[in-house]
């Protein structure tokens, strides 16, 4: 008998069948957004060329300030992807790198990103400075230290993560953009973990960049993402798509939102969802977001806990060092994927047998096999209970 969710689970459309943990891959939207998701697609389709000429400005607007005033960004350099990697992407390729320039990469960051970096590192003769945070991990300081040491006076650039996607640490980016930022390096904030699962307050860090998505923590629609460009930088920023902007005349703000406002024909909903999925998820509990986070990181705070309790498994970090995402080591036994490409077997044991999602992946860089826990407020402890006597039996 598969174990029961919680109260909230009823405003999302999760298979009653699965035991879903793991919303930190691509989210899950709640139903109330994807019926106006299919509003609007419904009126966009009845005339679209009315919609995207008429219609979606003043709507993008809206997203625009409801975004920003969530995170407390300037709204001048707000632009809107499909997702954190498209932002990455946008930054990397508009720097100007000559060789021997260093982009600085922690070895827990995203590998789609990495390799983004490696891509433009090899066509500059620019290089990926490749630095070793260990895990298991105890302090903050473990993470700080090595990464300044890393700093010289080529460093062009450091991608920071908000939250490690591999190992689900919540890194202390606001210390490491202080520091760095300090010392002339521009930091490009990899927020695809970010808005809703820890505090983003992009006026207070100053990231040069950050780029992060929306349809996870926030549960916005499929393809829904940012990049925020800093005041100083935007004029040096210009859209992996290069259209119609880039041939109209106007201030540097301007020429801004021309060319990345308009990239080509896109369906633009899951953009215009951003404000009704901020407005939903924030009033499903008594004190908005502030408390949708604290629920979710003591869920999988106490997760972790019943997980490494019930197979004999240390903690791989303090409890200060998570957020609502959370990685433990499984040992490396029997047969075990090595491509991102590749599942898992245990991972397709888990959902085809047991009908529990949960993400079980070899990471090369460190020569460890994890499986990762998320939380969101539809999730219950029965289900992390089932999965750790699951495991047990299985391990």
């Amino acid at each position: 008998m598969l174990p029961q969710k919680s109260e909230f689970a009823k405003y999302w459309s999760i298979n009653p069948n699965t035991v879903f943990l793991n919303h930190g891959s691509f989210g899950a939207t709640t139903k109330l957004v994807l019926e106006e998701q299919d509003k609007l697609r419904n009126q966009l389709e009845s005339d679209p060329v009315w919609f995207l000429e008429e219609v979606v400005e003043e709507m993008w607007l809206d997203s625009i300030l409801s975004l920003s005033n969530f995170l407390n960004a300037d709204p001048k350099g707000m632009a809107f992807l499909s997702n954190a990697t498209s932002g990455v992407n946008t930054v990397l390729k508009s720097l100007s790198l000559n060789p021997g320039d260093e982009i600085i990469v922690p070895n827990h960051t995203y590998q789609a990103c990495w390799n983004a970096v490696d891509f433009v590192a090899s066509r500059t003769g620019a290089e990926t400075v490749i630095v070793e945070i260990p895990f298991p991990v105890n302090s903050k300081e473990e993470i700080i230290e090595p990464i300044l040491e890393n700093v010289s006076r080529k460093t062009r650039l450091a991608i920071i993560d908000t939250v490690s996607s591999p190992t689900g640490i919540r890194m202390p980016f606001e210390d490491l953009i202080f520091h760095l930022q300090s010392k002339k390096v521009d930091v490009l904030l990899d927020a695809a973990h970010g808005p809703g699962i820890v505090p983003l307050d992009l006026n207070k860090l100053k990231p040069a960049y950050c780029a992060g998505n929306l349809h996870k923590w926030i549960c916005t629609p499929k393809g829904s993402a940012f990049l925020h460009i800093r005041e100083d930088k935007i004029g040096g920023i210009r859209p992996l798509s290069i259209s119609h902007g880039a041939s109209v005349n106007g201030t540097i703000e301007e020429k801004f939102r021309f060319e990345f406002d308009w990239q080509g024909t896109c369906d633009p909903t899951p953009w215009l969802c951003i404000p009704k999925a901020i407005s939903h998820i924030e009033n499903l509990v008594d004190g908005g977001w502030s408390e949708v986070m604290r629920r979710n990181r003591e869920l999988v705070l106490a997760a972790r806990k019943i997980l490494s309790e019930e197979l004999g498994l240390d903690l791989p970090c303090p409890d200060s060092m998570i957020a609502s995402l959370a990685s433990i080591i499984i040992p490396n036994k029997g047969e075990i994927a090595n491509s991102v490409f590749d599942t898992d077997p245990l991972h397709s044991k888990l959902i085809r047998e047991f009908g529990i999602q949960v993400p079980v992946f070899n990471w090369p860089h460190h020569d460890r096999r994890y499986l990762r826990i998320s939380a969101h407020l539809y999730n219950h402890i029965d289900e992390y209970k089932y999965l750790a006597k699951v495991l047990s039996d299985l391990i």
